[in-house]
């Protein structure tokens, strides 16, 4: 009898095997090619262009090295994306502009030396002394494959994807 039961035990385990190995091949098989950029969803980072590439790499070979440990870069950034004051190591800026897959207060500032594991905070902000900026929301996390720039997201208070300006510190 117990010679009945551990047969009927490897029969049930190689079926359950099968299973799984059926399953996750038909899951495999239902995935999209990868292009090595994950699929868009609405408030995702743009792709990044060729362009961008180049510019990443260029700005990684400045002569300027990373702000020793205990410093910041920094930047005011209008809401058109030009770069209104900054660090010595902060490169650039700019508000990608319309198109597919792009929203409005999408923003990259690049620096000259890889922040991918760095700490990155931000404020919707002007540098004009008369004004208070508008109200809004702001998001920041690493830029999608350059490791020297950060992606900025801001919006209105109520969370609509909107252009603003804002302040931004990178910690070292």
């Amino acid at each position: 009898m117990a010679t009945f039961f551990k047969r009927k035990a490897t029969v049930v385990a190689l079926a359950a095997l099968a299973l799984t190995v059926a399953g996750g091949g038909i899951a495999v098989a239902a995935q999209p090619e990868s292009t090595g950029q994950p699929a868009r969803v609405a408030g995702q980072q743009p792709t990044v262009s060729a362009a961008e590439k180049q510019a990443a790499r260029s700005a990684m070979r400045a002569t300027l090295a990373p702000p020793a440990s205990g410093q910041v870069a920094w930047a005011v950034v209008s809401s058109t994306g030009t770069l209104l004051q900054h660090s010595g190591n902060v490169v650039s800026s700019f508000r990608f502009p319309a198109g597919p897959g792009v929203w409005p207060g999408q923003y990259q500032v690049l620096l000259d030396y890889d922040v991918s594991h760095k700490a990155y905070v931000a404020t919707i902000g002007t540098n004009d002394s008369a004004n208070v900026p508008p109200a809004g929301e702001i998001s920041v996390a690493p830029r999608l494959l350059t490791p020297n720039a950060v992606f900025v997201q801001t919006r209105t208070s109520a969370g609509s994807p909107s252009s603003r300006g804002f302040h931004i510190v990178v910690t070292s």
